[in-house]
């Protein structure tokens, strides 16, 4: 059975959903994002579904849909439920024996600490699935910062890393981030004036090569 392919980012909106279509794009890969907070502005699942051409990709939907565009705990307090870790362990089991041979690329919660549940963290719940992680890094003020604040906390916690995705243009100091945090690049998306299926078709071809390499042909 293969291992998921998780992603998160250095903290929220730096482009991670983006990365999912390009990467589920790439990859023909089945998505899953197994928590979403905040409804109201739609999802993350019909972002990605929206913006992918092709046909063999699945989008499963949401095991949690919180009404609260809040951390995940938070959002789940105020509807009154109670998110299950183990339940997300077992529902990606039984997705990666779904998906057969092809990915399945599952999208998190904003950075690595959000907290999910009592005592769980986005970073628990990577590791409890023994997910290949991929890290989202938008060039902003502050980002090498943050970039390297994560890319800690992988090494804290033993994450399994398959890489970086850059997103934006403020500054070109990309490959200082890789060599500070030792991780490697799977590539950048550029700052997109028009986000659709075709803009998404020819990023997710320019990095096709690099994430091939790094998240199917690697262990």
């Amino acid at each position: 059975m293969n291992r998921p392919i998780f992603i998160t980012g250095i903290g929220t909106g730096v482009g991670k959903t983006l990365a999912a279509a390009v990467i589920t794009e790439a990859l023909q890969a089945n998505y899953w994002k197994p928590i979403q907070a905040g409804l109201d502005e739609g999802t993350d699942t019909e972002t990605v579904r929206s913006l992918i051409s092709n046909t063999n990709s699945v989008i499963f939907p949401e095991l949690y849909r919180l009404k609260t565009p809040a951390s995940p705990h938070i959002a789940a307090r105020m509807d009154t439920i109670s998110i299950d870790v183990q339940a997300i362990k077992e529902k990606t089991k039984q997705l990666l024996l779904q998906s057969g041979q092809k990915p399945l690329l599952m999208e998190g919660a904003g950075g690595l600490l959000v907290p999910i549940a009592d005592d769980w963290k986005i970073a628990d719940l990577v590791k409890l699935l023994d997910a290949k992680l991929i890290l989202v890094s938008r060039n902003y003020l502050g980002s090498i910062n943050h970039s390297l604040l994560t890319a800690a906390c992988c090494k804290a916690n033993n994450l399994s890393v398959a890489g970086w995705i850059f997103t934006d243009e403020f500054g070109n100091y990309q490959d200082e981030i890789v060599e500070w945090s030792g991780y490697p690049s799977l590539g950048s998306i550029p700052k997109l004036g028009i986000l659709d299926k075709a803009t998404i078709l020819h990023q997710a071809n320019k990095l096709h090569d690099s994430l091939t390499g790094h998240l199917l042909l690697q262990p």
